[in-house]
């Protein structure tokens, strides 16, 4: 079922804004008249807009990861899994799409249900959607959101990050070839178009990005009542024992650290490795980093630069001369640093302060598990956790204990690619969680209807109130 029509019926006649966040506010405007209509709750037009965002990525695939390639990512399978993760996360949405807006039946006590009435739970869309993104995931990190709000009902503005020059201008450029500015729109712009945004009155806000921009985001959004999702970050270990398969942990560890150009918020932080194989483990990662990116990483195009000159200042500031044991070397000019390793590290290190998103990978050492729990436990709590060991008891003790947003065991990163599994951090890593269902659910509301009878009463709710009344109370609670 096509939406032009309705869509073009509550289109405005106003004049073309004569600014970013005039533009905004008249976006804004837009989208909360077209929500009020209903059109956007229609199975049809939720598949159409996943139609529409599919076509967009297929049609100008090589496009979009030009684009991706000339920000930051010049690897090649990070450029194109930016677009294909997008298409195949639009695709297995469709797919299952009709199945989670099918309202579910909920369990009642057994009088209730004895007597005809029924537990319905609906899922609803919130409503007009801002999307904040973040430059570490060019599309993934812009479109997956996206299509979680649109899947729900939720027509949504895209926030892009300023840092993505050419993706920025793509998407700024066919979005509104591909969309109506009801259903989707994109805006960019720098601090003063954020404060703008969050002025406005939005029924969610998705954001993607730092831990400060999380307080700003949710001090906005309470003076709305707004429901949040966010997605932060943090210092994410990878703790590595003296019974793990050494190699492939070193191997693996160096890959997350330093694919995405150590860009992204799920890699590891750091290693912190038993005391009994550490010299081994050190000496694999600097095996690691030459077999996966050779001798020159710099002209290796499998490596991918960082987003900014700035930035690359900033990683090199936490680079301490004397324990560089690979890489160390950066060129700001070109957006280029080294995959560096550093050991030995300690805790009170500069680069152990806070997430360093980029490609350091530092290396410390333990010898008590018990003590190194607690030392993890004192600090902020990562998105992302991981544990490399062959010991399933060790295993179990620190999934047990340590408090994280999701990881993995004897493997890194990978965790998000898979669709099924909820995505989400804790305490200062984020809150709320996305991916498949798990977005679907957190774009809705579930509304809970009970249907009665209309010829039912249930009259120990009516006074006078008789000691069998009362007794039969009890039955609420008998399912």
């Amino acid at each position: 079922m096509s939406s032009k029509l309705p869509m073009e019926q509550l289109q405005a006649a106003s004049a073309q804004p004569t600014s970013e966040d005039t533009r905004a506010q008249d976006l804004f405007n837009k989208q909360k008249a077209y929500f009020a209509s209903d059109a956007t709750k229609t199975y049809e037009w939720r598949i159409e807009q996943l139609n529409r965002l599919t076509r967009m990525l297929t049609e100008n695939f090589e496009r979009f990861a030009d684009a991706s390639r000339k920000d930051f990512k010049t690897a090649s399978q990070e450029n194109a899994f930016e677009v294909s993760a997008s298409i195949a996360t639009s695709e297995s949405t469709k797919s299952q799409l009709k199945e989670w807006m099918t309202p579910v039946d909920a369990p009642l006590p057994k009088f209730l249900a004895a007597s005809g009435h029924k537990g319905i739970v609906y899922r609803e869309p919130y409503g007009v959607t801002l999307i904040i993104c973040p430059f570490n995931g060019p599309l993934v990190l812009s479109l997956r959101p996206a299509i979680a709000a649109l899947s729900a009902g939720n027509p949504c503005i895209l926030k892009l990050s300023e840092a993505l020059l050419a993706t920025d201008e793509l998407l700024l450029e066919l979005i509104p070839r591909y969309f109506e500015p009801e259903a989707l729109s994109a805006v960019v712009g720098g601090r003063e178009v954020v404060t703008k945004l969050l002025t406005f009155p939005f029924d969610f806000i998705f954001l993607t990005g730092s831990v400060g921009v999380g307080k700003v985001v949710m001090r906005a959004a309470a003076e709305h009542i707004t429901p949040v999702l966010l997605e932060l970050g943090g210092q994410n270990p990878a703790i590595v024992d003296e019974t793990a398969n050494i190699p492939d942990a070193a191997k693996k560890i160096v890959w997350g650290a330093m694919a995405w150009g150590g860009q992204w918020c799920t890699s590891p932080g750091y290693a912190v490795v038993h005391e009994s194989v550490a010299e081994q483990f050190v000496a694999e990662c600097k095996k690691a980093v030459v077999a996966l990116y050779g001798a020159d990483p710099k002209s290796n195009p499998d490596y991918s630069r960082i987003i900014s000159p700035a930035a690359v200042k900033r990683l090199a500031s936490l680079i301490d001369p004397k324990k560089v044991i690979s890489g160390g070397k950066s060129d700001a000019s070109v957006r280029y640093l080294d995959p560096t390793i550093l050991y030995p590290i300690s805790w009170s290190d500069k680069i152990m302060e806070d997430e360093i998103f980029g490609p350091l990978l530092p290396i410390l050492t333990y010898s008590d598990l018990g003590k190194l729990l607690a030392k993890i436990k004192s600090l902020p709590k990562p998105l992302a956790g991981y544990v490399f060991s062959r010991n399933q008891q060790m295993i179990d003790r620190v999934l047990g204990s340590l408090s994280f947003g999701g990881g993995a065991v004897n493997q890194t990163n990978i965790f998000l690619f898979i669709e099924s599994m909820p995505y989400g951090g804790v305490g200062t890593a984020g809150l709320g969680n996305y991916y498949g269902k798990y977005g679907y659910d957190s774009l809705t509301h579930a509304k809970s209807v009970l249907i009665s009878p209309p010829d039912v009463a249930i009259d120990h709710l009516f006074p006078p109130y008789t000691n069998e009344k009362v007794q039969a109370m009890d039955q609420w609670f008998d399912y």
